[in-house]
């Protein structure tokens, strides 16, 4: 548990809470502010059920002075379980009226003002999806790719349980998040520091350490590859490949910042060092 006692505040950061598994649910019971004023970014998938995610938000948005989220894969899958029988874009608004009845920022809210020692950083919130170009290697279509992936058994639930309605596709959908969201950040003043924040990784290079290649198809969008540089990037902000770690793609930190199941992060020898602190710059 953190200590709030600290006065400096941090902006702080996690993802893949999953919070329909025990365990990870103490988890976040147990999770508190380093310091009074501390920042918590969300990076997606909380959890399945809207009744998970509700209470896990509500909780963090009552410790931290400000919690951030964006929404993964799994907050948008419609389970036959679930209560909320949503799909597509009316589960998404959804989520967002939960989330401003508990007083927590979305993507499509003003992007927020984070402020330290080091200046003005713009957090950035961002629901762009994926749309299959994190291709296997060979596979010059989405088709062929989904080939591959289903010949290989290596299939996302999301081909089920996330549905684009009233789109087409889930890249269909994406397309248009894309659009929207490169214009806004276009928008923001020549000079502008960010912390670009989303579910999944903007480049590409993060999935290559993927224990099923196939799987990256779900993982992203080729069409990323530049807004670290472009929209001046101080850190990225991400989670879903349940593989937590700091590293850097010209000359711009990623932070992979998930807690992921308890069958991966119990078998590791060190307890998930979560959540990871973004700014000021650690060291």
């Amino acid at each position: 548990m953190a200590d709030a006692r600290n006065t400096n505040p941090s902006l702080l950061a996690v993802s893949d809470l999953h919070v329909g598994f025990s365990e990870n649910r103490s988890f976040v019971a147990d999770l508190t502010p380093r310091s009074h004023s501390d920042w918590l970014i969300v990076a997606g998938d909380v959890g399945e059920f809207v009744g998970d995610i509700e209470w896990a938000l509500g909780l963090l948005s009552e410790r931290f002075a400000k919690v951030i989220w964006v929404p993964g894969n799994h907050e948008l899958w419609t389970h036959r379980r679930d209560t909320i029988e949503l799909r597509g874009t009316e589960r998404y608004e959804y989520l967002l009226a939960m989330c401003e009845r508990v007083g927590v920022v979305t993507p499509e809210d003003p992007f927020p003002m984070w402020e330290d020692d080091d200046g003005p950083t713009v957090v950035a919130p961002l629901f762009l999806l994926y749309d299959y170009t994190f291709r296997p290697d060979g596979a010059a279509t989405k088709e062929e790719g989904l080939a591959r992936a289903y010949s290989s058994g290596v299939v996302a639930t999301d081909e089920t349980l996330l549905h684009p309605d009233p789109f087409p596709s889930i890249d269909a959908w994406c397309a248009v998040r894309l659009a929207e969201t490169e214009r806004r950040l276009a928008e923001l003043p020549s000079g502008s520091r960010t912390v670009l924040v989303n579910h999944f990784p903007l480049v590409r290079e993060p999935t290559r350490v993927l224990r099923y290649p196939d799987f990256a198809q779900w993982c992203g969008t080729v069409r990323t590859a530049d807004w670290p540089l472009r929209f001046n990037a101080t850190a990225v902000v991400y989670g879903h490949l349940h593989i937590p770690r700091t590293t850097w793609y010209d000359g711009v930190r990623h932070e992979e910042v998930s807690l992921g199941y308890p069958r991966e992060w119990e078998r590791r020898d060190k307890p998930p060092r979560i959540p990871r602190q973004i700014l000021p710059l650690p060291g």
